[in-house]
C-alpha cells in the first residue's frame, strides 16, 4: 500500500527550522521528509515576482541528484585503480532534482536544489523546459484519466450502445506514443477501454471497441478513435481502412464511419483470476476448450503440500541502512522513482582486498512495441521506465507471497502532485535462497570420495504493475563472484475487441472476441563498470573454426577438422555492436592495469545475454524505432560524461513522453561523438528482450517468462572463488516416503 506523507512545514512562507534526514551513505535516496522539504523550497522560490506567471503547479519528480563518482569513491575508501591510494575525501553536497508542471499554461520546469548546512534546501538552478517537452506521466494522472473518461457523456452513450453502463466503464491510461494530430504542448494520454461487470471482475476479458484521447492538464476528452477491422475479399482479408484519415476533434459518428465497421459489444464471458470469483464463474472444459458432455464445477488443486524455507539461525547478510554485506559482496541498494532498483558501489572482498566491480547498475529504459498496423494500435509502444517511472509502479510486497523465506524489506518514496511524499513501505525485497549445486566432483575410483557444495544466492527484487502487466526484477548474487540480471514477465495480456470469426493476422485470439496483439518487451540495462577501478575497456570475443571455409580438413594445422579458436578485439571508440550467433559472440569488461597471475589476461567480467537477445521488429523509419533507437543493438559502449544533471543516464532521452524522434540526449547521439573507450571511464548499455506471440495458455493470466543476463568473473579471481564454501548436508532433508532423515555433516 502506498502512503502519502504530508509536509512537516506549516506554510509556503517559511521552511521548517530543521529538516530531519535519515541518510548515512552519499547515494541514499531522498527521505520522505526531504521530498516534502525540497518541494516546499520550490513553492517558496516561485513566489518571486519574476515568476508570477506560474499559477498552479503539480510535481512530477523529486529525487536525489547523485554526487560525483570520484567523491563517492573517496568517501567510501574505494581506489580508482589497482594499487593506488584512495583519493582524499572531499565534502559532498546533497542535491535534489525536481520536475513540475504549470497546470494552467502547460509549461514544464526543472529545478536543482542543494541541502544547506542548517538543514534547509536552496534552489541552485531553475529552468523552463522547451515547449512540448513533457516530464513523466504520474500515477495520479493515470488515475484521473479513468475518471475523466468515465464521466464523459459521449463515452457513456457509446458504451450504452453496446450494453455497458457508466459505472461499468474502466480504462488504462497510456502514453500517446505517436500521433501528429495533437500538439506536443498538450499533455496527452490515450485511454484503452474495458467493461467490468462486477466489482473485482477481470476487466481485460471485456475489451471495448474504441479508444479515447484525453488532455491530462485540461482534464477533457479530445478525440475518440474506432480502430478498423479486417474483412474478407476475393484477395483475402484486408483492412477496412488502410490508414487513418480521422481529423482531430471529429465526432464519434464520423470516427465510426471512417473506421468502416459496425460496433463490437464487449465479450461477456468471465475469465477471472481471483480464487473466490473463479469458484463462481469458472467451469471445467475438455482438451483445447472442448465442451464436456457433463458439466463439472471448477475447483482448485488440493494435492499440493506445504513447502517451507527456514533459516533457524537467521540470514547470512547484514544491513546498515541501504548498504548490504553478504558472502564477500558489499553494495548499496536504493529505490529510484524512474529505475526502480538501483545497485551501486558493488565490491567483492577477495581474501582481504576490497575489489570494485560495478559503480552503478539499473534498468535505464524499456519499450513495449505492438505489431498491429491498424490505426490507432501503432501508437501502443510504451516506454514504461521513461514515460511512467518503474519505481512509482512498484508493488508493496507481501511477506510469504512475493518473497518467501526470511525477508528484509526496504521502503521507497516518490513525490505526489501536492509535493508530499508517497511512501511504499515494502518495495525492495532482499533474501537468500537455495539455487541448486554450486560445484561437485566424485572420484569414481574404489575408495574415492566426493564433495558437493550447495549454491546459495542473494536476491534483490521488486515487482511492478504496469496496468495489465507485471514485471519482476531480480538481481542475483552468487558465492563464486558471479551475478545475474533476471526479468520475469507475467500479468494479463493487452487485448482488444474482435468480431467473432474475424481473422487476427497480427495477434492471437485467446478467447472468443478477445484478440491479444503480437508485441515485444525490450529492456536497456545500464552498467557503469569499475572492474578494479574506473578505467575499463570492452573486449569482443568471437569463436571461429580454425581456417574457416578456406581451410580443408586434412591439412597439418587441422587434420581432423575439429579445431576452433577465439578472436578478440578491444573496442577503441564509442559505438554499438551486433550479436553474431554463428560466432557465438560475447563481451568482456576488463581492466588492462591488472593481469591474471597464470594466463596474463586482463582481469575482467564476461557478459552473456543468450537468454534475451532479440531483434527489434519495427522498421527503422517507423514510429517506434525513431524514438527507441537503443533497441537496434544488444551492446552499446560510451564514455562516461558526468554532468550537473546526471550525465549519460537515459538511452531514449531524459524526457520521453510525446517525443517524435530520438532527442539530442539519447544514445544514438552519444555514440556519434566517437570518443575513446579504451582504458577509460565507460558506460555499457545492454539490450535484451522477448517477442511475445501470445498463446491461449497465456490467458487469462500468463505464466512467468524469464530473461537473463549473466555477468561472470573471467580471469578476475585466481581460481574458483567459491572453493571455500563448505559442502554441508542438510539435516532437515528426509526420505520422501520412509521419513528417514539425514544425520548432518558434509556431502561426501
Amino acid at each position: 500500500m502506498k502512503t502519502v506523507v504530508p509536509s512537516t512545514a506549516t506554510s509556503v512562507q517559511g521552511l521548517p527550522h530543521h529538516v530531519p534526514t535519515a541518510f548515512e551513505h552519499p547515494l541514499d535516496p531522498l527521505t520522505p521528509d526531504e521530498i516534502t522539504a525540497v518541494t516546499l523550497a520550490v513553492r517558496q522560490y516561485i513566489t518571486k515576482p519574476e515568476l508570477e506567471s506560474i499559477k498552479a503547479i503539480k510535481f512530477i519528480t523529486a529525487y536525489l541528484l547523485p554526487p560525483p563518482k570520484r567523491a563517492v569513491l573517496a568517501q567510501l575508501g574505494i581506489p580508482l585503480a589497482p594499487g593506488e591510494q584512495v583519493e582524499a575525501p572531499v565534502d559532498i553536497i546533497r542535491k535534489a532534482e525536481v520536475d513540475f508542471l504549470d497546470v494552467v499554461n502547460g509549461s514544464a520546469y526543472n529545478a536543482v536544489l542543494s541541502l544547506q548546512s542548517e538543514g534547509k534546501w536552496s534552489v541552485d538552478t531553475f529552468e523552463k523546459l522547451a515547449e512540448g517537452v513533457q516530464p513523466q506521466i504520474s500515477v495520479e494522472e493515470l488515475i484521473k484519466c479513468e475518471q475523466i473518461v468515465k464521466s464523459n457523456k459521449t463515452v457513456q452513450e457509446l458504451a450504452k450502445a453496446v450494453g455497458v453502463l457508466p459505472d461499468q466503464i474502466f480504462c488504462d491510461g497510456w502514453s500517446i506514443g505517436y500521433d501528429e494530430r495533437f500538439p506536443q504542448n498538450r499533455r496527452i494520454q490515450q485511454a484503452l477501454l474495458f467493461a467490468r461487470y462486477s466489482q473485482h471482475d477481470n476487466l481485460y476479458a471485456h475489451p471495448m471497441d474504441f479508444i479515447v484521447i484525453v488532455d491530462a492538464n485540461a482534464e477533457e476528452v479530445l478525440q475518440i478513435d474506432f480502430p478498423p477491422h479486417y474483412k474478407a475479399t476475393a484477395n483475402g482479408y484486408v483492412l477496412s481502412v488502410p490508414k487513418t484519415n480521422q481529423p482531430p476533434l471529429s465526432s464519434p459518428e464520423e470516427a465510426l464511419k471512417t473506421s468502416g465497421r459496425e460496433r463490437i459489444p464487449p465479450p461477456r464471458k468471465a475469465f477471472d483470476f481471483l480464487p473466490d470469483l473463479m469458484a463462481e464463474t469458472e467451469e471445467v472444459v475438455g482438451p483445447a476448450g472442448a465442451e464436456l458432455k457433463e458439466k463439472k464445477p471448477f475447483k482448485h488443486r488440493e494435492d499440493i503440500k506445504p513447502l517451507h524455507i527456514v533459516q533457524p539461525e537467521g540470514v547470512s547478510f547484514k544491513m546498515n541502512g541501504h548498504e548490504l554485506e553478504w558472502q564477500n559482496w558489499k553494495m548499496h541498494i536504493a529505490f529510484s522513482q524512474r529505475e526502480g532498483i538501483v545497485l551501486s558501489t558493488i565490491t567483492y572482498n577477495d581474501h582481504g582486498e576490497i575489489r570494485p566491480i560495478i559503480y552503478r547498475l539499473s534498468l535505464a529504459e524499456m519499450v513495449v512495441p505492438y505489431g498491429a498496423p491498424e490505426y490507432p494500435h501503432p501508437r501502443k509502444f510504451a516506454f514504461d521506465t521513461g514515460e511512467y517511472g518503474m519505481g512509482v509502479m512498484a508493488n508493496e510486497l507481501s511477506l510469504g507471497c512475493d518473497c518467501v523465506g526470511q525477508i528484509h524489506y526496504l521502503p521507497g518514496a516518490y513525490v505526489a502532485h501536492s509535493g508530499a511524499a508517497t511512501v511504499i513501505k515494502n518495495v525492495i525485497c532482499i533474501h537468500e535462497e537455495d539455487s541448486g549445486v554450486l560445484w561437485k566432483h566424485t572420484d569414481y575410483r574404489p575408495g574415492g570420495r566426493s564433495q558437493t557444495a550447495r549454491r546459495r544466492r542473494l536476491v534483490v527484487s521488486m515487482v511492478c504493475t504496469l496496468a495489465n502487466y507485471e514485471y519482476i526484477w531480480n538481481y542475483h548474487f552468487y558465492q563464486d563472484g558471479s551475478m545475474e540480471i533476471e526479468v520475469r514477465l507475467t500479468g494479463i495480456l493487452q487485448v482488444y475487441a474482435q468480431q467473432l470469426n474475424e481473422p487476427s493476422p497480427f495477434g492471437t485470439t485467446v478467447a472468443p472476441g478477445v484478440n491479444a496483439h503480437y508485441h515485444q518487451h525490450i529492456f536497456s540495462f545500464r552498467i557503469d563498470p569499475m572492474i578494479d577501478g574506473i578505467k575499463n575497456s570492452v573486449v569482443e570475443q568471437d569463436i571461429i573454426p580454425l581456417g574457416g571455409e578456406e581451410s580443408a580438413t586434412g591439412e597439418d594445422n587441422n587434420f581432423a577438422g575439429n579445431a576452433f579458436t577465439t578472436v578478440e578485439t578491444v573496442l577503441e571508440k564509442e559505438g554499438f555492436r551486433e550479436y553474431d550467433f554463428l560466432k557465438e559472440r560475447r563481451w568482456r569488461i576488463v581492466n588492462s592495469a591488472r593481469k591474471h597471475y597464470a594466463n596474463g589476461k586482463d582481469v575482467g567480467y564476461s557478459i552473456s545475454m543468450k537468454g534475451g537477445i532479440t531483434p527489434m521488429m519495427a522498421r527503422s523509419d517507423g514510429w517506434a524505432l525513431r524514438r527507441a533507437g537503443f533497441t537496434k543493438y544488444p551492446m552499446w559502449v560510451v564514455k562516461e560524461v558526468e554532468g550537473e544533471k546526471g550525465g549519460r543516464m537515459w538511452p531514449a532521452g531524459k524526457y520521453v513522453p510525446q517525443t517524435r524522434d530520438q532527442p539530442a540526449d539519447s544514445i544514438a547521439s552519444w555514440v556519434a561523438g566517437g570518443l575513446p573507450v579504451k582504458d577509460e571511464d565507460i558506460l555499457v548499455f545492454l539490450t535484451v528482450g522477448t517477442t511475445h506471440i501470445p498463446r491461449p495458455e497465456d490467458w487469462p493470466v500468463m505464466p512467468v517468462e524469464h530473461l537473463n543476463i549473466a555477468i561472470k568473473p573471467n580471469s578476475f579471481f585466481a581460481k574458483n572463488a567459491s572453493m571455500d564454501v563448505l559442502g554441508t548436508q542438510d539435516g532437515k532433508s528426509v526420505s520422501a516416503f520412509s521419513g528417514e532423515s539425514s544425520h548432518g555433516g558434509a556431502c561426501h
